[in-house]
């Protein structure tokens, strides 16, 4: 396992704004105005795949993951959420947790497709604070 790569935008920066961090990983939110509620859990440790984590570390990642899908789902009542970890262009691991609407500007293309339309319905507002809030009451401080 490599700790800290200077390289590696995920080790040198945050990677958003940051919602929750423990001593393993943190919750980001991506600002994109298209997708309220968009967040990343990344492992704070420079690790390019999940099988490099131990089995106790990688059950943890995801239940980190699985802790903030709900919270997204609860707050911002999407049609689906989608999960991704790819790390072709970051090769840190991290997971994508997108919430997604049937009139979204991809829908049903990935949100790095094609643009299917503009605009989209309006989606919950939900702050910083409240979303983290959220966060600390599913996972903790």
């Amino acid at each position: 396992m490599e700790i800290g790569s200077p390289s590696c935008e995920l080790c040198a920066q945050p990677g958003g704004t940051l919602l929750w961090q423990s001593a393993a990983c943190r919750v980001i939110r991506v600002t994109d105005p298209h997708y309220p509620g968009f967040c990343r859990v990344i492992w704070n440790d420079h690790v390019r795949e999940m099988t490099d984590l131990d089995p106790a570390a990688r059950n943890h990642l995801m239940q980190v993951v699985f802790a903030v899908e709900a919270v997204v789902r609860q707050l911002f009542s999407p049609h689906k959420i989608n999960l991704a970890s790819f790390g072709n262009m970051v090769p840190h691991v991290h997971w994508h947790i997108i919430p997604r609407w049937q009139d979204d500007r991809h829908f049903p293309e990935p949100v790095w497709g094609k643009v299917q339309r503009e605009g989209g319905g309006s989606r919950p507002q939900v702050s910083d604070s409240e979303l983290a809030q959220a966060l600390r009451l599913a996972l903790g401080d």
